[in-house]
């Protein structure tokens, strides 16, 4: 199952990949901020949304 995490703020995408990554491993990739706008990262998402995998 494919995950895509993107800043909240400005839609940044911060990971795309087949390979579920913890919270905590994404924002310290980033330094705990968007490389985009700056916005502070979090460990507690605020907007979920689980799709469907669509075939190509």
């Amino acid at each position: 199952m494919p995950q895509r995490i993107v800043c909240q703020k400005c839609g940044n995408l911060l990971y795309e990949g087949q390979e579920l990554k913890p919270p905590d491993e994404i924002i310290q990739k980033h330094d705990g901020k968007c490389p985009k706008c700056g916005k502070k990262l979090s460990y507690i998402p605020i907007d979920v949304e689980v799709k469907p995998a669509t075939k190509s």
